[in-house]
């Protein structure tokens, strides 16, 4: 538990800044902070443990003496200067796509396969967002009774877009609220106030989208299931901050509603909001700016053919926290 020098490739953007906060909550020792990102922010000072310190150019040369790497930018970036950092002796965990399926690097959900942190070559991936959230839940009821099939709906934050779709939904809110024209709605492809946009990401296969796809790819990888069977609908909705997702899942052996909330009230990562005699279930606002993964809703499908086995459930939790930033820090965790 030695200090390290611990390094933020794009610590001015929100999820940087949540893993500086995340890294402050969880007192991880940190002997010295290095800050990284584009040269426009080089020189200016960002907020940790009650001191200011320096941004730095984001560039080969200044990865010398970093002991861990949380990388925040985005896939050419990562890319790019990641292996830079490797060469120079840090160990990079990363939250952007680029080397998620890479067969080298580990892709990690330290509630499910922490060990696998350990055949690293130097890079470590943070899964996807949607993946995270989603697989928390399931990965308890899997160890019970086999996991075979996710059927998924996920309703994905402004927050999923960073700091620019932040800023847009609320532009956007107050034009509603005061009935000015929207106009241009970048990042986001319509207008996303009073509305939802059931696309994230580029079309890939089959009408998929990218987005779709990540659940099954990456859930496979990381439960170490190949035969795993994902159906993925992603939609942008107007919230600010944390991921929903409603999610059908087959197994292997019986498992019922009750045995599932046992389960999961047990398991780490996870906090059981179920009571719909009293209108409690998980949303949206109830998990934002915190780290569990609240779940509730936990039924049997009613509509699964005789012999199978299978419930439903919804789940929420914070996109920029459990979803991005405080899962990266909780795999540096395990590197210490």
């Amino acid at each position: 538990m030695a200090d390290k020098v611990v390094g933020i490739l794009g610590a001015t953007g929100v999820v940087g800044r949540q893993m500086l906060k995340c890294l402050e909550e969880r007192d991880f020792p940190v002997g010295r902070l290095v800050p990284l990102a584009s040269a426009r922010s080089a020189g200016k000072t960002i907020a940790f443990r009650g001191e200011e310190v320096t941004i730095v150019e984001a560039q080969p040369d200044a990865f010398e003496g970093i002991d861990i790497l949380l990388g925040a930018a985005d896939d050419a970036t990562a890319k790019r200067l990641l292996p830079e950092a490797v060469k120079r002796g840090a160990v990079c965990v990363d939250n952007s796509h680029a080397f998620r399926l890479d067969e080298d690097v580990p892709l990690v959900i330290p509630e499910i396969n922490a060990e696998d942190v350990k055949w690293h070559q130097g890079i470590i991936s943070n899964p996807n967002c949607a993946t995270i959230i989603g697989l928390v839940p399931l990965w308890p009821l899997h160890q019970a009774a086999g996991i075979t099939r996710i059927i998924a709906s996920t309703y994905q934050a402004a927050s999923g877009a960073g700091m620019p779709g932040l800023v847009e939904l609320e532009r956007e809110m107050g034009c509603v609220a005061s009935g000015e024209p929207v106009g241009e709605t970048k990042p986001f492809a319509y207008q996303l106030a009073a509305n939802l946009i059931p696309q994230i990401s580029s079309f890939k296969e089959e009408a998929y989208t990218d987005e779709e796809l990540k659940m099954g790819r990456e859930g496979r990888k990381i439960c170490h299931l190949p035969n795993l069977r994902v159906n993925c609908t992603c939609v942008r909705v107007p919230i600010m901050r944390s991921h929903s997702e409603s999610i059908t899942a087959e197994f292997e052996r019986p498992i019922s509603p009750d045995e599932a909330r046992s389960l999961l009230e047990a398991a780490p990562g996870v906090k059981v909001v179920d009571d719909p005699a009293n209108l409690r279930y998980p949303m949206p606002l109830e998990t934002s700016d915190q780290d569990l993964i609240y779940v509730g809703r936990i039924r049997r499908d009613m509509s699964a053919p005789d012999g199978v086995n299978a419930l439903t459930l919804f789940c929420c939790g914070d996109q920029i926290r459990k979803g991005a930033a405080t899962n990266a820090v909780q795999i540096a965790e395990l590197l210490l």
